[in-house]
């Protein structure tokens, strides 16, 4: 059935609507004499006060939107059908926002948001309207969920030293581990601390923003878009552990001071550079139909057996 309108469409556009009001007004109650009653101009205010991990993250509603134009046409002409779950999920979400708001949970409310800009119009439109909606929509809320990431930086910190220390003494540059501090075997040589800045959490953040359209607009099955988005994480990983390395390393050559002064700041834009690299070269990769290959190689020994 393909309806552009129906009367029973009016309430849950009202609901829509009625959405920016009540998330303006009634969506932060954490700490309103420090922090605006607005749930928008809260989650501005943790782009601007994150220490820069989460700096990027007014660009991710640019691009889920920028999907949404680019995906118009095939929203335009999709069979439309008013679904009942739909709005089930509408009215759920409803609730979670107001346990959020009287349990002072902010990011809860901002998730609850994003998932009313995808709920509504399922229930509107139906479930092709939200299948074409469901990948701008999630990358949405993972602008919102890449918060909870901060409650991790300290497990971060232990993983990166505890790896790069590893691979210092695999390359015969005698290190030792102390919590989250580094320093050389040797005394008088280098000793650093992996702090929340150098924990990875800034390039985790920004690859998995990176990775998701990356994997959605290269990968050609839902399989490959997922395994492309997991990757990024020990990518980025890798990259963050390859810095605290190469920061040692300078370190051992040219002494600490230099490093810290002249190398340190520069590592970061390589870190970035390298994870970038990984990903494209992984997403490369999947795209090599090694089932293919395997099955023609079979057949060219088989018919030469």
């Amino acid at each position: 059935m393909n309806r552009a309108f129906h009367p029973s469409h009016v309430l849950p556009a009202l609901t829509l609507l009625a959405l920016i009001p009540l998330f303006n007004f009634w969506g932060n109650v954490s700490n309103p004499a420090m922090e605006s009653r607005s749930i928008f101009q809260w989650f501005f205010q943790q782009w601007h006060n994150a220490g820069g991990d989460f700096s990027h993250g007014w660009m991710m509603p640019l691009i889920s939107g920028g999907i949404v134009i680019w995906k118009w046409r095939e929203l335009r002409d999709a069979p439309k059908s008013v679904s009942q779950r739909g709005l089930i999920y509408t009215l759920l979400l409803l609730l979670l926002h107001v346990a959020a708001y009287r349990a002072q949970q902010p990011r809860i409310s901002a998730a609850a948001f994003t998932g009313l800009l995808w709920a509504v119009p399922y229930h509107l439109y139906g479930p092709r309207v939200a299948a074409l909606l469901r990948f701008p929509a999630a990358y949405l809320l993972l602008c919102v969920m890449s918060y909870f990431l901060v409650n991790f930086t300290f497990q971060l910190r232990l993983t990166t030293s505890m790896l790069s220390t590893w691979l210092l003494n695999g390359i015969g540059i005698a290190a030792q581990r102390s919590g989250t501090a580094i320093y050389a075997a040797a005394g008088g040589g280098f000793q650093f601390d992996v702090a929340d800045p150098c924990s990875g959490l800034r390039s985790l953040v920004v690859m998995t923003a990176l990775a998701a359209p990356y994997a959605y607009f290269t990968q050609k099955t839902p399989g490959r878009q997922w395994t492309l988005f997991i990757a990024a994480v020990p990518l980025a990983a890798m990259a963050n552990i390859l810095r605290i390395v190469t920061i040692a390393i300078a370190a051992e050559v040219f002494g600490q001071e230099n490093a810290m002064k002249l190398y340190h700041d520069f590592s970061g834009y390589l870190v970035f550079v390298i994870a970038t690299l990984l990903l494209v070269g992984t997403g490369q990769l999947l795209e090599i139909p090694f089932e293919e290959k395997f099955k023609s190689w079979i057949a060219r020994v088989s018919k030469h057996a």
